[in-house]
């Protein structure tokens, strides 16, 4: 299926070492950074991916896998107000100048009155609405060049432990959705540590690195979900509604049809139900042919070694403003068994990859001037990475709260470096 094809374009793949180059700098800002937790009001559980947004600016944020966060406030706009949101709560608005760190920020779940009987009594069908949405790039997402800040962290773990992580800073020049012009990336600032003896010699690496966080924005890239070819093969239902800003968000569930063997996706798709856009997707692969969901991931392995994904799971998070959505977050999920002939036990690795878009800015300005600093679609961001440096490294950049296992990966590799 064409769909497949395209997919390895973002894919893992085993190979050997790696190799560190050179970061760039960056310019210094005047900030306040403030640290926050945001959790359920009613059972005090963390609220995952829920967007912190500065009013009256483009600077934003998401919430960890723990509900965490870290805002660096501009001190222009410390007078602002930030808006918290998260799919089926209330949206919460708190003074920026009120905020303590690590306060806990509870948000109430939000009361949704439409239910399926009302989608069918406005003779909705769930796939014509599917059609509907991912035909709206001209109408509802934003239709000017753009000039994304974003933040990406790539984390490899062999079992639990932490085996390579990567980060980097990246500007995004996206293209209006209106059109078929491919987006580009630029590297600002990036750094990683690779624990070798934990990968067995080998390193499992991620080809695309920010591209393939990027590509499952599927209003832009249908061609890597959603196919003309593959539609047909899925089915599609409503689920119960949510709400989101005080919004009605249609609930989508998709799935491949049976006797149908080509490795397909299956999830969720959470749709505007006054303007059809979609605000963000939960999905994942059918991985249990192992042969088949292996020839789309492994690019390139030793020939002793069997290597198949037992999991591969995505996430794309949209965000409104003045009317207009665009991509905001992505995540990344892929887990694999790496089986070496001969040898008693298997082991099993975890690849995460995570973006966040933290500020942006409406540019349609040509390329020339920083097309040395473009990266490829099929670059390893761990090649072009250099080794972690001091707490001060990101300056005024926002980034995603890291979770606390990966930091403290990271003050172990700051108290080594002290060492040395």
């Amino acid at each position: 299926m064409k769909n497949i094809a395209l997919f390895k374009m973002f894919c893992a793949f085993i190979l050997i070492m790696q190799i560190p180059s050179s970061s760039l700098a960056q310019t210094a800002e005047l900030f306040k950074e403030i640290e926050g937790k945001v959790v359920d009001e009613n059972n005090k559980t963390p609220l995952i991916f829920a967007d912190i947004a500065i009013e009256n600016s483009n600077i934003s944020t998401v919430t960890n896998t723990e509900g965490e966060f870290v805002l660096k406030v501009p001190e222009s706009l410390l007078g602002e107000s930030i808006t918290i949101t998260h799919l089926g709560f209330e949206k919460r608005k708190i003074k920026i100048s009120s905020i303590e760190n690590h306060e806990k920020i509870m948000l109430s779940s939000a009361i949704t009155q439409l239910s399926e009987v009302s989608i069918m009594a406005n003779n909705i069908d769930a796939r014509a609405l599917v059609l509907e949405t991912l035909a709206k790039k001209s109408d509802v997402y934003t239709d000017q060049g753009t000039l994304m800040t974003a933040f990406y962290r790539e984390t490899i773990k062999k079992k639990r432990k932490n085996a390579s992580l990567s980060e980097a800073v990246v500007k995004i020049h996206k293209q209006p959705y209106s059109n078929y012009r491919n987006d580009n990336i630029e590297l600002i600032k990036a750094r990683k540590n690779t624990d070798y003896s934990r990968l067995d010699t080998l390193a499992l690496k991620l080809q695309g690195g920010p591209f393939s966080n990027l590509y499952t924005d599927m209003i832009k890239y249908p061609e890597y979900i959603f196919t003309e070819d593959d539609l047909p093969l899925y089915q599609f239902n409503f689920e119960n509604s949510t709400k989101i800003n005080n919004r009605v968000i249609y609930v989508v569930s998709f799935k491949q049809k049976e006797n149908y063997n080509t490795p397909l996706y299956y999830g969720k798709l959470y749709i505007d139900s006054e303007t059809k856009a979609l605000t963000s997707a939960v999905y994942s692969l059918d991985v249990s042919n192992k042969s088949l969901s292996s020839q789309m991931y492994v690019r390139k392995k030793p020939r002793k070694v069997d290597v198949y994904p037992t999991e591969a799971s995505y996430r794309v998070n949209y965000r409104t403003k003045d009317g207009k959505w665009h991509y905001a977050y992505s995540n990344i999920a892929l887990t694999f068994k790496v089986n070496w002939k001969g040898k008693l036990f298997n082991n099993t690795y975890t690849l995460n990859s995570e973006m966040a878009i933290t500020d942006w800015e409406i540019q349609d300005k040509k390329l020339a001037k920083t097309r040395s600093q473009l990266i490829r679609p099929s670059t390893i961001l761990s090649e072009r990475a250099s080794g972690f440096s001091d707490p001060r490294f990101w300056g005024a950049y926002n980034i995603i709260e890291p979770e606390k296992s990966i930091e403290s990966a990271i003050k172990k590799i700051q108290k080594q470096l002290k060492r040395t």
